[in-house]
Parts: structure tokens; C-alpha cells; sequence
């Protein structure tokens, strides 16, 4: 396992966490939710690498199953500003700076090409993962995990998306070129199933989806359908040809709102679910 601090556009300095596999065929970059840190979990990540021969980061029950099914997977996942050991504070512009000193610590230090990298994203996480996953356009695949449309829809259902919302994701993953898997429960409490449903239909390149019934937003890892799904996606990517050519980055600038500091998310109103 290599850790690593790296500096930020922001001038922060940031946390990262790799476990690197030598016969890997791709390399997982997860970035967590709201609600976690890189510490709490990492005793656990050195006793299931020792077991089970994974490169591994991050979270709770489902760095278990990460581990469980990516197999010949190098894993890396990093503290947002503010979180853990990480310097700064949580904002939404410096999740997009953190995630982007990462990718380029993956690129420089370990080599690791686009066409050789998923992103995965779980609840917050998705922001700073289709941020990332809208500037670069040969990307192996994204996995969108509990995701978001945005801030403000996590409160409210607005048709429109407002100058000052966050994580505006409902317009970022119309620019992500790769294949995209969505997982959302059925039941999430905190983030409606309509997010990723939405999500989905927007994905230009769209995978298979998993709608899991009754699943919260924190739980869905215990679902077996989960584990095999995230397999079959695995499998998927591995037969996929890169052929694309990497286009120029886009050069909206992220806007960071004042009210981003403190990424906490209440209910919304229900969408009728997947029979």
C-alpha cells in the first residue's frame, strides 16, 4: 500500500491511499460519500488484501465486496479537503481539485492510462467522479453508486438547474463519452431512486443499470444482485476496444457556491419505483 499527500489546485494538501496489484488489469479510483474518512476502514483493507490477494480502498462493507470482485483490480481512493488528514475545507470546487491531483498522481507515478481507469462514485462522491469523467474521454468505464443530480434536487425536485447549485451532475454526465453502470436502491431515504434513474437515461453510453429493490442509500452492498452485477460490468469493460480519440478537455470552469461547505442532504419527495 503506498499513501500519499498531494497538493491541490487550492492549495491544499490531500490524502491518498493506493494498493497497487501486479497483474491488475485495471485500476478503481472511488471516491466515498459524506459520511466517511480513509481511516476508519484501514486495518481492515491490510487484513482482506492479505487474504485475498486485492489491491483495495475505502468503505466499510462495500471495500469488502470491491475487494471481493475486483480481484486484479489496483484500487486508489483519497480524503476530500477537510476530511480525515486532509488540509482545507470541504467545498464542492475543492472535491474537483482533490479528485484531479489524484488522477494525476495515478498518471504520473503509476503510469496509469485513461482506457486502464474506472471511476466510481458513491453519493457525494459522483460530483467530483463525473467532473473528472466529463473532461476525460477515453475513461475505461464510471460506476454511479447512490448518486446525485444535484444538490438542490436532493432537496427539491426543480425543474431547472439553479445558478447556485452544486454537483450539477445532470448536466456534466451528458459529456462523459465512456460507459456508465448506475446502482441505486429503490428505497433510498436520502437520495430518490428518480437521481439515478435520471442519470441513466441521460449516459450517452448507457450499461445495463441495477435498480435494487428495497435497497437504502447505505446498504446496497448486501445485496448479492450487487456483487454480481458489478462483476458482470467488470467483465463487460474488459471486452471493450478503446477506440476513441482523447478529446480536449472542456473548459467550463467549476464554480464553487458558498453554501457547499457542508455537504449534508435532507428527504425529497418520492418517484414512483421500478416494478
Amino acid at each position: 500500500m503506498d499513501v500519499h499527500t498531494l497538493d491541490t489546485k487550492a492549495g491544499n494538501k490531500v490524502v491518498a491511499m493506493f494498493w497497487k496489484h501486479p497483474f491488475a488489469r485495471f485500476t478503481l479510483l472511488y471516491s466515498h460519500g459524506n459520511a466517511a474518512d480513509l481511516g476508519q476502514m484501514h486495518e481492515l483493507f491490510i487484513e482482506l488484501r492479505a487474504h485475498l490477494r486485492v489491491n483495495i480502498m475505502w468503505l466499510e462493507t462495500l471495500a469488502f465486496v470491491l475487494m471481493f470482485c475486483f480481484h486484479l483490480f489496483s484500487l486508489c481512493s483519497y480524503d476530500y479537503s477537510g476530511y480525515g488528514a486532509s488540509s482545507g475545507k470541504p467545498s464542492e470546487l475543492n472535491t474537483y481539485y482533490d479528485i484531479e491531483a489524484v488522477y494525476n498522481c495515478l498518471k504520473d507515478e503509476y503510469g496509469v492510462k485513461q482506457e486502464e481507469l474506472i471511476l466510481y462514485g458513491q453519493s457525494v462522491g459522483s460530483g467530483p467522479t463525473l467532473h473528472l469523467g466529463s473532461r476525460l474521454h477515453n475513461l475505461r468505464g464510471i460506476v454511479l453508486h447512490s448518486a446525485i443530480l444535484s444538490g438542490i434536487r436532493v432537496l427539491y425536485p426543480v425543474k431547472v438547474t439553479l445558478p447556485f447549485d452544486i454537483f450539477k451532475n445532470i448536466d456534466k454526465i451528458r459529456h462523459v463519452s465512456c460507459p456508465v453502470l448506475v446502482i441505486h436502491g429503490t428505497s433510498d431515504e436520502i437520495v430518490d431512486w428518480s437521481h439515478g434513474k435520471r442519470l441513466w437515461e441521460l449516459a450517452k453510453e448507457k450499461y445495463d443499470p441495477l435498480w435494487v429493490k428495497g435497497g437504502g442509500h447505505c446498504n446496497l452492498e448486501t445485496y448479492p444482485e450487487f456483487i454480481k452485477h458489478l462483476r458482470k460490468f467488470v467483465n463487460a469493460m474488459e471486452k471493450i476496444a478503446i477506440t476513441k480519440p482523447t478529446k480536449q478537455a472542456s473548459a467550463e470552469p467549476a464554480m464553487e457556491s458558498k453554501q457547499s461547505k457542508c455537504l449534508r442532504f435532507g428527504l425529497k419527495s418520492r418517484v414512483e419505483q421500478p416494478s
